[in-house]
């Protein structure tokens, strides 16, 4: 657990719950672009770095949005499809679930709420009856890629989608 510089428990101070109509999907969206933004700056243009409030709103449209906030403020969001329907020649396991947008604001980087969100979706790809997870991102963001694998997930292809400027690599993990 980790204590902010009021002596607050950080994990207790964040609530997370689903994303309802009265929810501002521009909200969203700023906080993707904050979180996205080193990415970005490193040249690695993640669709999140820059959609826009229409383009959230369709993404959240296909799946559970989980957002989380902290003293009224969204800090964090992941959106879970369980099952997923992937493109045809995507990488991945028959049934499985995936999550995007999963987002942190800077101001949290470090919390353990990241973790707390991809808990969460794996959590929820099981409810909807996923035995598998398989995400992307950016083969050339090692220190996510590293993140993922630290948290059992494993490279079993690649993809190039049409919104980014980079080679994806594909990652899955087995749900319990």
């Amino acid at each position: 657990m980790n204590i902010d510089s009021t002596g607050t428990s950080t994990r207790e101070s964040v609530q997370v719950r689903r994303f309802h109509e009265g929810d501002s999907v521009e909200e969203v969206t700023l906080l993707l672009h904050r979180a996205y933004a080193d990415h970005a700056a490193a040249g690695r243009i993640f669709f999140a770095s820059y959609q826009s409030p229409q383009d959230t709103r369709h993404r959240l449209s296909k799946g559970e949005c989980w957002i989380a906030t902290r003293d009224d403020a969204l800090v964090g969001t992941v959106t879970v499809s369980a099952p997923h329907t992937a493109p045809a020649g995507y990488p991945a396991p028959e049934g499985a679930g995936s999550f995007w947008q999963l987002a942190v604001d800077p101001s949290q980087r470090g919390s353990g709420l990241g973790h707390r969100l991809l808990t969460l979706a794996e959590g929820r790809m099981a409810a909807l009856g996923s035995t598998h997870v398989v995400i992307d991102t950016s083969a050339a963001a090692e220190d996510l890629v590293a993140w993922y694998r630290r948290r059992g997930y494993v490279p079993i292809g690649t993809w190039r989608w049409d919104v980014t400027n980079y080679d994806s690599v594909v990652l899955a993990k087995a749900l319990p």
